[in-house]
């Protein structure tokens, strides 16, 4: 009488551990999750802290005379999706290739979404592709500065607004509409201000009180941070608070990364080559 008993049980465990796998197979790569547990702070993409950094509090809006950030978050992008092992570059075997000439290339986890609106249309476009570009070619196509006319359709349209609709979902900002004498402008006020101060403190800290004097030894994600938000032209946003001491520190550090070879970092154990890759687009 037991033989029975005991084969619902081991079939109770076997629906548990299918259940598990399939909850599991739910979450991305990098551990995003659709769970409401989950922190806001922990559930920000990478553009949407650069584009957090660059909103000014009250006025909902970034700069008028910041150029930068459009092409900044196309970086962010393409850093993302490596990130998050949707892309990585080209195998070159034998031969030694500059990152900056590597193409991207789609990576089995890539033939997954991310779940993430933005990111997925870049993901379709770069998988779509063939021959592949480089990541200086996605950065440009992606922000639709092209003069070949055929590839125009790889441009994300609204990418500001986008971003800061996704942060308006998750309550980091809210939706206003002001008049500017001869137009309406939708500005986007931050409305959790907590949220703000954490991505600020994460970049102050990571020049000040962990910093690590190796770009390796780095978190990717708060080096990626820093590397982006100075090519998006709204680190000194992030630096405003800090002392005299503290600033000069913070910039001199900050220096020293811009300093770094990215072609030989990307060759270190643990590197992302398609941060360095974007880093370099950057640099140059």
């Amino acid at each position: 009488m037991e033989r029975p008993t005991i084969q619902r049980r081991h079939a109770a465990r076997a629906a548990k551990a299918e259940e598990a796998s399939e909850d599991a197979s739910t979450v991305d790569q990098d551990g995003y999750e659709d769970d409401e547990s989950s922190s806001k702070y922990s559930r920000l993409t990478l553009m949407e802290e650069v584009l957090l950094l660059g909103i000014k509090d009250r006025e909902g809006y970034t700069s008028f005379w910041n150029d930068c950030i459009s092409s900044g978050l196309r970086g962010c992008m393409l850093i993302e999706l490596a990130l998050r092992g949707k892309i990585g570059l080209e195998d070159t075997g034998m031969r030694k290739r500059s990152v900056s000439t590597r193409k991207v290339v789609v990576l089995p986890k890539g033939e997954r979404g991310t779940g993430d609106v933005i990111l997925d249309e870049a993901l379709r476009h770069i998988r779509s592709t063939q021959p592949g570009e480089t990541v200086q070619d996605w950065v440009e196509l992606l922000s639709g500065e092209t003069w070949n006319p055929l590839k125009l359709k790889y441009q994300l349209r609204n990418v500001r607004e986008r971003i800061a609709k996704n942060l308006v979902e998750k309550g980091v900002l809210t939706t206003e509409k002001q008049n500017f004498l001869l137009f309406d402008m939708t500005t986007h006020p931050v409305t959790d201000a907590q949220i703000k101060e954490r991505v600020i403190k994460k970049v102050q800290d990571a020049v000040l009180s962990r910093w690590q004097n190796d770009a390796n030894r780095m978190d990717k994600r708060t080096l990626a941070l820093l590397y982006m938000a100075h090519a998006s032209d709204v680190l000194e946003n992030a630096f405003a608070p800090l002392s005299d001491d503290d600033y000069e520190t913070a910039m001199r550090r900050v220096r020293e990364l811009l300093d770094v070879d990215p072609e030989q970092e990307a060759t270190k154990a643990n590197a992302v080559e398609t941060l360095w890759a974007v880093v370099s687009a950057f640099l140059k």
